[in-house]
């Protein structure tokens, strides 16, 4: 919280940002606290306090929120009489969330100030200003609701067509339309090795993490492997039997050439085909497909 100034046409603004807001440009905290200035500089209020809640989402709960709670905390004890924010969406959850909490100002004689609704500045000093917020709380409701069936709608089409959300698992890169796999060699000499240890040395999680580190082999996302990382690969691996055919040798179906190969999921392969593959520092060995794609 910045301490600004005493009382007199007594003023407190209030920024938030969520953990993923806080790169973008114009809903930083800096970028709300300078707007919330000029603001209360321009109407002639005196800014007593700036309350900053950082990495805090949306859907919790003003009281529940750390500097949201004091900021509460002073409007009940009636020291102030203007609370300034960028955006409805800054204070408030929901549009019932924020015509309740503005109403129960209004009956304090608190006025609620919007810098940036729908385009320009909205405060609740007067009956027009309360017929708006409450016209575009509701508008933002309904956006929102609607953006939230929009991508209900996409997840649901992308279940249903087989289509893997997020990013791939550890040893792919993508899933093609054709339902073909490209598989990354080094990244599947760290799934062969975790479950070779696992499965021939009944390694902990902990001491494969160790050695995989070790070796210098990277994580989906280039990072260090934990225990519980290593689980997490573990725990999937019905989905690598096709592409790790036996645990000892660790075979992988990845091309010989570039080290990458595009695949085909099992039942889809032709007859003959052959792969090999296992982690540095092991014997490789070429074993023929068995039905299904699992030796």
């Amino acid at each position: 919280m910045q301490e600004v100034t005493s009382p007199g046409r007594t003023a407190v603004g209030y920024v938030r940002v969520s953990t993923e807001e806080q790169s973008q440009a114009g809903v930083s905290l800096d970028a709300q606290t300078e707007r919330i200035r000029d603001y209360c500089r321009f109407n002639g209020y005196e800014l007593r306090a700036i309350y900053r809640d950082e990495g805090v989402s949306g859907s919790v709960k003003l009281v529940d929120r750390p500097e949201g709670g004091q900021l509460l905390h002073l409007v009940a004890c009636n020291q102030i009489g203007h609370v300034v924010a960028l955006k409805l969406d800054r204070l408030f959850r929901d549009a019932v969330n924020c015509l309740q909490t503005a109403s129960d100002w209004d009956q304090a004689g608190i006025a609620l100030h919007l810098i940036d609704l729908g385009g320009q500045a909205v405060n609740t000093t007067s009956a027009m200003g309360r017929f708006f917020l409450t016209v575009m709380a509701g508008a933002a409701e309904m956006e929102r609701n609607l953006g939230r069936e929009r991508t209900s709608s996409a997840l649901q089409h992308m279940k249903a067509t087989g289509t893997r959300l997020g990013m791939p698992p550890l040893g792919f890169s993508k899933r093609t339309p054709e339902g073909q796999n490209d598989v990354l060699a080094a990244e599947m000499e760290a799934v062969a090795l975790i479950l070779r240890k696992r499965r021939r040395n009944r390694a902990s999680f902990r001491v494969i993490a160790t050695e995989l580190n070790a070796r210098n082999l990277p994580t989906k996302r280039g990072g260090t492997w934990h225990a519980a990382t290593v689980r997490g690969i573990w725990l999937r691996r019905e989905e690598y039997g096709p592409y790790i055919m036996n645990a000892d040798v660790s075979a992988a179906r990845v091309s010989c050439d570039t080290g990458i190969g595009r695949h085909a999921p099992p039942g889809q392969r032709g007859v003959g085909e052959q792969a090999h593959y296992a982690p540095s520092g092991e014997s490789s060995a070429v074993i023929p497909n068995a039905p299904g794609g699992v030796a």
